[in-house]
């Protein structure tokens, strides 16, 4: 049977963008040519913080101490999970080298970028998770400076959970700086920082938008859009954990997608039965937030067996992919878009959100048909390098002249013709362009 869609999403998580697009410039135009003291004005204008924008060590310190010491552990937990992953992460990345023809060797070096501008969103939440997940694979990468920016509190400033955080995990420098302004503080090297090589982490549509407009002059680690989360379950799936699992995702954001794929009908809607009370039961703001995302973006979707599940998913090509089914071996070989999976009832979304050790920052919008999330790759620069006998590169040069004038690019064939002059004096070498 073709696929039916027992609950079907009434909006995208797609919209016009032009207005956030025009303020986003013009608010980086402002940053770019009035410096620190544009920046500072914005973080008046939008955070109320008159406060002291990059924290001291004893700054860092007062607001350490504040952390209660369960909580420091468990952040500690977290970090040292994610930091173990993207060490066993930079370890699948050498630099090699191989001998193309005899005479000429040919290789790669992994360099970490210079330095690198962590964003932590400090909102409605306090992200402590994403502090880690920022810094830490940086802190693993080898970059030298490290800069984390989060919006501070009227009054208080970064919540003390956040800069404990930012400070555990290697930052160099903590900024209290939010939204576009702080993206901006960071890619220009304001407050005395080093320009940022590449942005990363998560934030509302207008630290999305100031990233994507900054591409090309930084590199980041991706355009994202509100965070989604698909279930492939099998009727031996839990309806109860099922549920929870989809609300969890809600609460993200009013439009956050959630989309639950399944061969079992009866399944199915006992999921749809329960998710209203699990969502009622949210405190308010968390309530509002589920409850738009579930009636408006969530989708249920009955499909004829577990080939079509996968295919499904396949199509959305979720940020988050959970499996709760049978020979989970064959869901994990079978799958190919997804940002994170998810394999069984014992693991679920909220682990690698918060402290299993994958990375959180992942690909949305269906961008994870074409990439991965956030990792210490992200970070390095794959850069190449040659060397070359006279005799090794007397084959190159001859090859490389007659492809360049096939070309018509004359000034790149007599770059070999000189060397092949001075190296083989008194040869003759055919280096016409034929066809």
């Amino acid at each position: 049977m073709a696929r039916q869609y027992l609950k079907k999403a009434t909006l995208t998580s797609t919209s016009d963008s032009s207005e956030v697009r025009e303020t986003v410039n013009r608010i980086l135009s402002d940053i770019e040519t009035g410096g620190d003291a544009a920046a500072l004005a914005y973080t008046r204008e939008f955070d109320n913080y008159t406060g002291n924008v990059l924290l001291s060590a004893d700054e860092i310190e007062a607001a350490c101490a504040q952390v209660p010491e369960r909580l420091k552990d468990d952040i500690r937990f977290a970090h040292d999970n994610v930091r173990r992953f993207a060490e066993a992460q930079k370890a699948t990345v050498a630099d090699v080298s191989c001998e193309i023809v005899p005479g000429v060797v040919a290789g790669q070096r992994a360099i970490p970028v210079d330095a690198a501008g962590c964003y932590v969103p400090g909102g409605r939440y306090s992200h402590v998770a994403s502090a880690i997940m920022t810094v830490t694979t940086a802190k693993v990468a080898g970059c030298r400076h490290i800069a984390a920016c989060s919006p501070p509190r009227p009054g208080t400033g970064i919540p003390p959970a956040i800069v404990f955080t930012a400070h555990t995990c290697g930052a160099d420098r903590i900024m209290a700086m939010g939204g576009v302004q702080g993206v901006a503080a960071m890619a220009f090297g304001l407050f005395g920082l080093p320009p940022a090589n590449i942005l990363v982490g998560p934030g509302n549509q207008y630290v999305a938008e100031a990233k994507r407009a900054l591409f090309g002059r930084v590199g980041i680690d991706m355009i994202a859009g509100p965070t989604d989360s698909l279930i492939l379950a099998e009727g031996t799936a839990d309806p109860l954990i099922v549920a929870t699992d989809l609300v969890s995702q809600t609460e993200h954001g009013y439009n956050s997608p959630v989309w639950l794929v399944t061969d079992d009908r009866e399944l199915a809607e006992r999921v749809i039965e329960l998710v209203p009370g699990l969502i009622a039961d949210l405190p308010e703001l968390n309530r509002k937030n589920a409850a738009a995302a579930w009636r408006d973006y969530a989708e249920v979707i009955l499909c004829a067996d577990r080939e079509e599940m996968a295919a499904t998913s396949d199509s959305y090509a979720p940020e988050h992919l959970t499996v709760q089914a049978e020979d989970l071996d064959w869901w994990l070989n079978r799958l190919t878009c997804y940002g994170s999976l998810f394999l069984g009832e014992e693991t679920t979304v909220s682990y690698g959100d918060k402290a299993v050790g994958t990375n959180h920052v992942l690909p949305t919008s269906g961008a994870a048909a074409y990439t991965g999330g956030l990792s210490v790759h992200k970070y390095m620069k794959i850069v190449t390098w040659q060397r070359a006998t006279r005799d090794g590169s007397r084959p190159i040069a001859e090859a490389m002249a007659r492809i360049s004038r096939i070309e018509g690019m004359e000034a790149h064939a007599r770059a070999a013709d000189v060397r092949l002059a001075k190296y083989f004096p008194g040869e003759e070498f055919d280096l016409t362009a034929s066809m």
